[in-house]
Formats: C-alpha cells, structure tokens, sequence
C-alpha cells in the first residue's frame, strides 16, 4: 500500500515559495497541489486523466416509507446517466473527468436491515471488488460518487454506527423528505442500530445496513490507496460509506480528498468527525458525484498555478 511521498511534498513546497507570489497567498491551492506531489510521488503532480465512478444501487429498508421516490428511480436515473442527461455528465464534461456508471443488481435490492443484516457475506464481498475492479490503474485522480433511493438513510445509519451518536444526530431530508418521512427515517435508523448493536469492524457494518453501492465506495477507496492515487469524496452518503473503513484503519482516508460540503445536515457533522476541509460549500446535495466533480475544476487550477506559474528567478523579479 502506498503510502505519502513526503519528499515529493517538500519538494512541491519548495517550489511554491519560489513562484511569483507572496507566500501562501493561494491558500488552499497550495495545500492541495502539495497534497497532490505527495501522492504522485512528483514535485509537479499532473492530472491527465480523471475517472469519475458512479455506483448505483436499491436497498431494502425502503419498504420503511423512508423516501419520497419509488425504487424504480434508481434505474431511470442510472439511464439518464448513460444517456448524457444528469448533473454529473455536464460537470464531468466541464471538468474533464471520464464518467463511469456502475449498477449494482438494481432488481435485487439489499434486504430491510430493520429486519436483518442488509448483505449477507457473499453480497458484501461482491460489491466491495466490483469497486476495486472499477479503478483506473493509470487515473491521477478519482472521483467518487453513487445514486440509490433510500441511501441517504442507510448513509445515516453508518454514520451512527461508526462514529456514535443517535439517529437524530445524522438523518437527513435527503430527496425531500417531509416531516412524515424524517420520522420514519428516524424510527429505521434507531430500530437497526438496535438490532445491530454488535456490528463493530468495517465489514460488519457494511453488511449490517448495505448498501451495494456503499460497498463499491469502499472497495474503490481501498484500491485507489494501493494504487496512491487520490480520490475526492462527494457528499454524505459517499463520504458516510467510506468513513466506515477508519473503524478498521483511522488513515484509511488520508488519500481522500473531500470535494463539498453538502447541504445534507449530517455531512459538516461527518466532515468534523473526520477533520477534513471540504474543497468547496456550495449548498448543493444532489449526490452523483457531482460536487466532487465540481472540486475537480479547483483542484485542476491548483495544479495548474503550480506548474505554470513562473519563478522569481525565470521572471527576473527581485
């Protein structure tokens, strides 16, 4: 597993305090070039090649009446996906980032983890290597996102059982849920932390609340730090699933970036928990991937400063 190049990041800090600019007078651009170098391994890190990664996937604890949306959703939505229609397609095509959706087995939905596990073993393990599988070997970066109607709720319950507090403290209205659906949303949540009490590694977690989507997070979360290369988190439910794998590792995420602070009042609770900095606010909370995408555009320009910008010494000035 590859681990920080903290030779290539002072290497990169050097070069910033020779670029024509006061120092640190980029802010947050010169921590996530630097960031970058170190995960490239390379004083002047590149991104020729972004990979965007969409999972998508249809839970069981639906049946709770936790969403606004019928199920049926996540399949037409995975369609307006592939057919160019979605946020996420605008933005990648904005920020140059190469999309990829991933189905999950839409037409078998996780089970009602209010009634048991979510997944059960052979399930779990499927969907943790098709998200090791989907990355890119030769990607500089990757862009995490998902699409699941009722995932929002399961995001909530991950949260909780990861990281402690109640159901209260983390759900969320998701697509829109009303004051009837936040209750019942509530009620799901605290009924499985209940009923999965025990579950206390990574895996067990996963298994116990899903869902197949989440899982894929995960396994591509892992693969990409083999690989060293960095990934940017979208919002709560994305950065919900991969906060699971710190039960198991805490520097589990040091290659993750997270690329907004989503509008999900559960997300800046998460984002402290794992005392991170998200990239950009922007109110959004659609998911898709889309504000990580979004970030990509920052971290693109951050990068771009870095390495174009000219020396005090190539520009003649001092």
């Amino acid at each position: 597993m590859k681990q920080f190049d903290e030779s290539a990041a002072e290497a990169a800090r050097a070069r910033q305090a020779e670029l024509t600019k006061p120092p640190g007078s980029l802010g947050r651009l010169e921590e996530l070039a630097i960031f970058m170098a170190g995960w490239q391994g390379r004083a002047r890190p590149v991104i020729d090649y972004a990979q965007a990664l969409v999972f998508a996937g249809n839970h069981g604890v639906t049946a709770q009446g936790v969403n606004p949306f019928p199920v049926e959703v996540t399949a037409q939505m995975v369609a307006n996906f592939e057919q160019g229609g979605a946020a996420i397609n605008q933005i990648c095509r904005v920020a140059g980032a190469e999309l990829t959706v991933i189905p999950l087995e839409l037409d078998r939905p996780t089970a009602d983890f209010t009634k048991g596990m979510a997944m059960e073993v052979p399930d779990l393990v499927t969907a943790i290597q098709i998200g090791k599988d989907a990355v890119d070997p030769s990607a500089n970066v990757v862009i995490l996102g998902e699409m699941g109607i009722g995932n929002s709720t399961v995001a909530a319950a991950l949260a909780a059982a990861t990281f402690g507090g109640s159901a209260e403290d983390w759900v969320g209205p998701g697509t829109g849920a009303d004051e009837d659906i936040m209750a019942r949303k509530i009620a799901a949540i605290d009924a499985g932390l209940k009923r999965h009490k025990g579950a206390a590694s990574a895996a067990s977690i996963l298994g116990s609340y899903g869902g197949r989507e989440q899982a894929a997070i995960c396994g591509a979360v892992i693969r990409a730090r083999e690989l060293g290369i960095p990934v940017i988190l979208d919002g709560f439910i994305c950065t919900a699933a991969a906060g699971v794998l710190q039960v198991n590792d805490r520097h589990a995420l040091d290659h993750c970036l997270i690329g907004h602070a989503s509008a999900e009042p559960g997300h800046r609770r998460l984002i402290a928990v794992l005392g991170k900095e998200p990239i950009l606010s922007l109110d959004m909370r659609l998911g898709e991937g889309s504000g990580a995408a979004l970030a990509l555009t920052i971290l693109r320009a951050a990068l771009a400063c870095h390495s174009g910008m000219a020396t005090f010494a190539e520009a003649g000035i001092g």
